[in-house]
């Protein structure tokens, strides 16, 4: 017996999503939490606190998360659960930022992390064929 027979539906959908949402959570603090130091070049300008090399490495931590709940139809829990966590760990890291300007940014990481996981998410499903060979399965085709 697996896990989905022994747990109604909908309790499995929201521990796949809580546990999406702490792993994007603790991905962040992995990954972007302990770099908080602008870099300020020779000519005054200033970039950072994180580099490429950090976001990049949170993305990559994320896709299989974001792959196994999509591959296993929860795919709502794949969408909600790290733009939630990312949106969380956002607001937490940057709500010091004086100026009242850091909901922007909070912003921009849920949209942007909204569109993306919903794009992931319906390109995984497509490839994965969605139940394919599951009794009463859906089949679903890329063309």
């Amino acid at each position: 017996m697996n896990t989905n027979e022994r747990l109604p539906k909908r309790t499995s959908h929201l521990l796949a999503t809580i546990a999406l949402a702490g792993v994007a959570v603790a991905a962040w603090a992995g990954w972007l939490g302990w770099d908080q130091q602008r870099d300020v070049h020779p000519d005054g300008s200033t970039t950072g606190p994180y580099e490429a090399w950090q976001v990049i490495g949170l993305v990559l931590t994320l896709l299989p998360a974001v792959y196994w709940a999509a591959s296993r139809r929860y795919a709502a829990a794949a969408v909600i659960g790290p733009t939630a966590g990312l949106t969380v760990a956002a607001y937490v890291d940057w709500s010091d930022d004086a100026s009242g300007l850091f909901m922007i940014g909070v912003c921009l990481v849920m949209m942007g992390s909204l569109v993306v996981t919903s794009a992931l998410s319906a390109v995984i499903a497509a490839l994965t064929g969605h139940g394919r060979g599951r009794p009463g399965g859906r089949r679903w085709s890329v063309c």
